[in-house]
């Protein structure tokens, strides 16, 4: 049965598979590649990803007990936390190659039509992904001004370097799988699963579908937080909407000429 090749790509399944195979192993490539520029670039990415809690201590020195610095009690945790930044820079460095290969290797399964649409997918997949990990950035300081306060002036705050990258990674890495939301609501119409009739129709169950979703994958938790990747999440829904009746209308229209 996999020797038949499927009437939509002209491909066996074994074929499938060993296409899925290869674009695995690029993007495991390009990921260890820049797990290596990452390695080498770990002081920078430290200082970077540490300025937000600098700017607060800066702003509040009692929120730091020990300074500006952080509070390593585990002689391995200095080695754990650089591998993991490495490897969260290399999938970050990766992220090109890795939309693409996706890209690549649904196209077969597309019309013709819908394989031009490649460049765009890639670049503001990537564009996107970039300006909501770069909100969570800017979203720290106040974000980290209430987690410090939000346990009252008996606590002493003297954050480890494991759980603060950790809290710092995933609300970047939150925010910017967040932002791909339009990209993914744009192509389910291109794709005929849902009309924008009926996302015009859902549209305040898809509001608090988004609320409850931001609640869970924000690490933090906080209000600010949510506020600012929820915001942005309901305005790109009605983007999102806007653009796919544009898009769908161009397609009417070549398919009628």
């Amino acid at each position: 049965m996999s020797a038949q090749p499927s009437p939509e790509t002209g491909m066996t399944l074994v074929e499938h598979l060993a296409e899925l195979r290869h674009r695995l192993i690029v993007c495991v490539v390009a990921v260890g590649v820049g797990m290596v520029v990452g390695f080498v670039l770990y002081d920078w990415i430290f200082d970077f990803l540490l300025a937000p809690y600098k700017d607060v201590v800066r702003g509040d020195p009692s929120a730091g007990a020990i300074g500006e610095n952080l509070l390593q009690t585990d002689p391995l945790e200095g080695f754990a936390v650089r591998m993991k930044t490495s490897a969260y820079a290399g999938v970050a460095l990766a992220m090109p190659v890795i939309l693409w290969q996706i890209w690549r290797f649904v196209t077969p399964g597309l019309y013709e039509h819908e394989r031009r649409y490649a460049v765009p997918f890639v670049t503001s997949a990537l564009v996107l992904f970039v300006l909501g990990a770069t909100l969570a950035y800017f979203t720290l300081p106040r974000a980290l001004d209430f987690l410090v306060d939000i346990g009252g002036d008996d606590l002493v705050t003297a954050f480890s370097p494991g759980k603060y990258f950790q809290m710092v990674t995933y609300m970047m890495l939150a925010f910017g799988v967040g932002f791909e939301f339009p990209i993914v609501l744009i192509f389910l119409q291109l794709a005929g699963i849902v009309e924008p009739a009926t996302l015009r129709r859902v549209r305040r169950y898809a509001i608090v579908g988004i609320c409850i979703l931001v609640a869970v994958i924000t690490p933090s938790g906080d209000p600010i937080s949510m506020l600012m990747l929820s915001a942005p999440m309901v305005l790109f829904y009605e983007a999102a909407i806007l653009i796919g009746v544009v898009l769908l209308k161009r397609q009417a229209a070549k398919a009628g000429g």
